[in-house]
């Protein structure tokens, strides 16, 4: 499998040779190395928009390996901006987001369940944007379920925030097939991120 180690390069460089590897070998896999996660979210979130089946596991030294396997539409998904791409944004430092279920408050389920929808709408209008949001327990049916929520982490992920979903959630709720934003996790990266983090925003 062709490999492009892109370490130490800026956004968008590490998407713009991704770009042309799956234009020049149109079906074959081929994995991409970065060493930052603005880099890794930008690669993965451009082999989605490609039609690309994406995953990445991390490395040595800080680094990730991004694998991108082409389907036959890949490449052939419509215009393609490098700005969109950028990594540079005000304010995107160390403000991680935690969403661990599915309704915001105690009470009612369906008002919880409507409450964090605007939560999680509103997280846009909120400075600065976060770097991360982590998704678990019950929460990753934000990530399924067509609605308010769904549709702004999807604007959210456009912007450059990480958005990371716990894949043993997913298996749990038997939701794995369902996912339609973010990127799978495991506890090693959640609990990393959450220690590393300056301020930790969570609604319950």
């Amino acid at each position: 499998m062709e490999t492009l180690d892109c370490t130490g390069l800026n956004c968008p460089e590490p998407v713009l040779r991704a770009k042309a590897q799956l234009e020049q070998a149109h079906l074959k896999p081929f994995s991409v190395i970065v060493d930052n996660e603005a880099s890794r979210g930008n690669v993965l979130r451009f082999g989605r928009s490609q039609g690309c089946d994406v995953g990445f596991e991390k490395g040595k030294n800080d680094t990730f390996r991004i694998t991108l396997i082409p389907g036959k539409n890949s490449g052939k998904t419509g215009t393609f901006n490098d700005d969109d791409y950028l990594c540079e944004l005000p304010g995107n430092g160390d403000l991680v987001y935690v969403i661990s279920s599915n309704t915001m408050g105690r009470g009612s389920d369906d008002l919880g369940w409507a409450l964090l929808q605007t939560y999680v709408t509103t997280i846009a209008e909120v400075s600065p944007l976060p770097s991360h949001i982590l998704i678990y327990n019950s929460g990753v049916k934000l990530v399924t379920t067509d609605g308010k929520a769904l549709d702004a982490l999807l604007d959210l992920e456009k912007k450059n925030v990480i958005i990371w979903v716990c894949g043993t959630c997913l298996e749990f709720f038997k939701l794995e097939k369902e996912r339609k934003v973010g990127s799978i996790t495991n506890m090693y990266d959640i609990m990393n991120t959450m220690a590393s983090a300056s301020r930790l925003v969570s609604p319950f």
